[in-house]
């Protein structure tokens, strides 16, 4: 499994990318919504975690691009984000997105998300 981690924060992207590698996912790291089209032309992962305010491409409007391309149909999209409003939610998730997460999170919350999405993820992770 291959996911993308879309993210202005290093430390968010570091921790998020030990938390997939630890439940057994090859990861790559984009630090914003350019950089991660970029990647996502070079690799098609199975999973993208996007922020939503980001220099650039924020994450919604990342979002909604990816689902203008019919070659990520199947690619998950999870917005895990600083955004808490229920608005932003209803409008995250009718551009495309599949889960929605607010930061702070805990592992057991990636976990939980990813277990919703149909990734086999182990039960000791």
């Amino acid at each position: 499994m291959q996911a993308l981690v879309v993210d202005d924060s290093k430390a968010v992207r570091s921790i998020l990318t030990r938390i997939l590698g630890e439940l057994g996912f090859g990861v790559a790291q984009a630090a914003d919504g350019v950089e991660a089209l970029a990647e996502l032309r070079k690799m098609k992962p199975d999973l993208a975690l996007v922020d939503w305010n980001m220099p650039h491409l924020n994450g919604l409007e990342l979002v909604v691009a990816i689902r203008r391309q019919g070659t990520y149909d199947g690619v998950k999209l999870m917005m895990v984000t600083t955004e808490s409003e229920t608005h932003q939610m209803v409008r995250a998730l009718d551009a495309g997105a599949d889960e929605y997460v607010m930061k702070p999170f805990t592992k057991d919350v990636i976990v939980d998300k990813l277990k919703l999405l149909g990734f086999p993820v182990r039960q000791d992770a």
